[in-house]
């Protein structure tokens, strides 16, 4: 009996501490709210496992690339009864819901995106439900845009108003399911969430929980706003003139460090291709791990198109702004290369502060991609990347030349995960995955922390739209950078964006990613001299337009 009873007491210890052990490692929105705003955290392998999933509307005809029909089906939105792009409906106390997600298992909702139903008209009275950890009662319960927009519960920036879509980041955790739906058949939507391993310590959202985080959540707020780099580092500063085909390098401090800034500034953006033929390189190690026009990497696109991010900033002045932490453990160095046809001055400064390398510390990478022409017809899949190893993709910057006035950018994106034969993360619109809506008539700028369009006809920060047309012809940058929804991947992550314009044309496609990995971790994508002074050319109407606005 003694054995027994010290038997039962070991146990009971055993559990008290595993418990206690899950308890310090608890997810909660506290702890999530932290993490979006840790930079230092995007390049370290996630220590508790999960994987980036989405509930949308895309068309469930779409099956396989085979049947190709199917696939580009571009019909991926509810619109009358015989549209089936949901779950399925249920009926609860005599009244009808939608169910737009119903995850079993411990997780998180980190990004949702709906557009306004109407494009000048942000309401509806469709409400939105979501029931966590299988209540019979909603925890939160509004308006379908309101609630998500913030303009109701959830504060801006953590949820906003983009072009004509509600966004929402802010983070929703569950220890066991969460199923959310409308009363009535909803449009687009997209629902973004983080997958757990079971058993996964989550303190599952409470409205109690969410007041307690108000203080923190306007901190977290104030610090998107204002996307400063708060660590101290040593500076390197370097300017130069690049003869064509030149380039120029600093060598980073040797040693276990990190990159915590990186800032590029061209003396004249005059000729607006020099932020396409101007190329960044970088090599941590011994290994070459950057190498994306400076325009592509900073997220202006073709030309200087201010606007302010929490990773990146370009500002007015010119200067470009990177705050991606990038450790290395001996060596680094940081080049600047001259493609273009004539000299270019350049402004160079990188500040080096302290890192901890440890098994989970990854290298930071960015890649690009450029082609034209691309042709509409027939529609495809257009791969931005192709990934093989360990990591975590963290955001793109997309560039598309329009010829014609007609949108673009109806294509969905796929990405597929450690070598999934269908895509846990397959989108709704190309516009969508960057968080607007309405494509043809939203071309105008905008931004925000984790997304932007700097860039749309000829419209930017400094030019801002003041009708109605809807021209999507020239130049459009769009881009998108991940804290909460980072996407790891432990084998392999491929992205491929559909090719689906109204118009059987001929476009140009440049598109520049960001992803950490481990030093055995490979990319599909080669430096590409030839494409990157293969700039796509703007339309006449475009040109013309612009002189007469000069």
């Amino acid at each position: 009996m003694k054995s027994i009873k010290l038997l039962l007491n070991s146990g009971f210890l055993v559990f008290t501490l595993f418990v206690s052990a899950q308890n310090k490692n608890e997810i909660t929105i506290e702890s999530l709210l932290k993490e979006m705003v840790n930079r230092d955290a995007v390049a370290r392998f996630p220590t508790t496992n999960f994987r980036l999933k989405q509930e949308s509307s895309y068309n469930r005809v779409s099956k396989t690339p085979e049947e190709s029909k199917a696939w580009y089906n571009n019909h991926d939105y509810n619109s009358n009864e015989k549209d089936h792009n949901f779950i399925r409906t249920e009926e609860k106390n005599g009244v009808k819901e939608w169910v737009l997600m119903d995850h079993v298992g411990p997780g998180v909702v980190v990004r949702t995106w709906m557009p306004f139903l109407k494009p000048d008209r942000p309401d509806t009275d469709i409400q939105i439900k979501i029931y966590l950890d299988g209540s019979t009662e909603p925890v939160l319960e509004g308006n379908m845009l309101g609630l998500l927009d913030g303009t109701g519960l959830i504060p801006f920036p953590l949820a906003h108003q983009s072009l004509r879509s509600a966004v929402s980041f802010f983070p929703i955790p569950y220890a066991k399911s969460c199923k959310i739906t409308t009363t009535a058949m909803p449009f687009f939507y997209q629902f973004t969430y983080r997958a757990y391993d079971a058993y996964t310590p989550i303190k599952t959202f409470t409205k109690e929980g969410f007041n307690k985080a108000i203080s923190l959540t306007k901190e977290v707020g104030e610090l998107l706003l204002a996307p400063k780099n708060t660590e101290k580092g040593e500076a390197l500063v370097c300017s130069a003139t690049l003869k064509p085909n030149k380039e120029k390098s600093v060598k980073l401090p040797k040693g276990n460090a990190a990159v915590r800034e990186l800032s590029l500034k061209l003396d004249d953006y005059t000729n607006a291709e020099l932020t396409r033929t101007v190329v960044l390189k970088m090599e941590f190690d011994g290994e070459p791990t950057v190498w994306c026009p400076i325009g592509d990497f900073f997220g202006s696109g073709i030309g200087l198109h201010p606007f302010e991010g929490w990773y990146r900033t370009v500002s007015e002045d010119g200067t470009m702004t990177c705050r991606w932490v990038m450790p290395y453990q001996k060596s680094g160095k940081i080049s600047v290369l001259n493609l273009s046809a004539t000299s270019v001055n350049i402004n160079l400064k990188a500040v080096i502060g302290t890192w901890k390398w440890d098994s989970e510390s990854m290298y930071f990478n960015a890649a690009w991609k450029g082609q034209y022409p691309v042709a509409t017809r027939p529609f495809s899949d257009w791969n931005y990347i192709t990934l093989k190893g360990r990591g975590v993709y963290v955001g793109d910057a997309l560039t598309v030349m329009n010829p014609v006035a007609k949108w673009w950018g109806e294509g969905d994106e796929r990405i597929y995960v450690d070598g999934e034969d269908f895509p846990s993360i397959f989108g709704t619109g190309t516009e969508d995955y960057y968080a607007y809506s309405w494509g043809g008539k939203s071309t105008d700028f905008y931004e925000h922390p984790f997304h932007a369009q700097p860039r749309s006809f000829v419209y930017n920060k400094l030019n801002r739209k003041t009708t109605k047309e809807k021209s999507t012809l020239g130049y459009s940058t769009e881009t998108r950078t991940r804290a909460l929804d980072g996407m790891p991947f432990s084998s392999s992550l491929k992205l491929d964006m559909e090719i689906w314009s109204w118009t059987d044309c001929e476009m140009g496609y440049g598109v520049g990613m960001y992803w950490y990995g481990d030093k055995q971790t490979t990319s599909n994508r080669v430096p590409n001299k030839k494409e990157v002074i293969n700039v796509p050319p703007l339309p006449k109407e475009i040109t013309e337009l612009l002189k007469s606005n000069k």
